[in-house]
């Protein structure tokens, strides 16, 4: 059961990821739904990992390995921005949010990145998530403030994705 649940869970919970993070900015879902998402989003990529590491020691998963566990510590802060936890150290909430965003726009880029260039077949499917995980960020950070436009435009490239991993890699 845990194998099949590894296999095609991200396909499942990328873009529920992003959905909600969209649907916050639009101000269909509240914060306090984003921020329950970013706990429940840590633990499950602490359980991915731990049980996946061996499976993800080479090649391109290795890639992914070093990705989740680069996230995980940006989701945390995400986390951390939502409890005001940064405030006693000075950081103030937004600047922690920010990291949570910016690191989950950013860090697949470089996986898809990487996985356009080692893979046979797909190729061009990863690079495009890659572009639109940087147009997309690039969108946000020029904006007043976060676009479901550009947030969407980051959700759709890490989605087409993990489910082009999924269908064509998995098992």
């Amino acid at each position: 059961m845990l194998r099949p649940l590894r296999e095609n869970g991200p396909a499942l919970l990328v873009p529920a990821a992003w959905i909600v993070v969209v649907a916050t900015v639009l101000g269909v879902v509240s914060t306090h739904a984003l921020f329950v998402a970013h706990v429940v989003m840590s633990a499950l990529l602490v359980a991915f990992v731990a049980a996946s590491w061996r499976d993800m020691s080479a090649g391109v998963l290795r890639t992914w390995k070093l990705v989740i566990l680069a996230g995980t510590p940006v989701t945390l802060a995400g986390v951390a921005g939502f409890l005001a936890l940064g405030e006693t150290a000075g950081v103030p909430p937004d600047a922690l949010l920010a990291v949570s965003l910016f690191g989950w726009a950013l860090l697949p880029a470089i996986g898809f990145a990487s996985t356009a260039r080692r893979v046979e077949a797909g190729g061009r499917i990863y690079a495009v998530g890659a572009v639109c995980c940087v147009a997309g960020a690039v969108g946000v950070a020029v904006a007043s403030s976060a676009t479901a436009v550009a947030l969407a435009l980051v959700g759709a490239g890490q989605t087409a994705g993990i489910l082009d991993a999924t269908l064509r890699y998995s098992p």
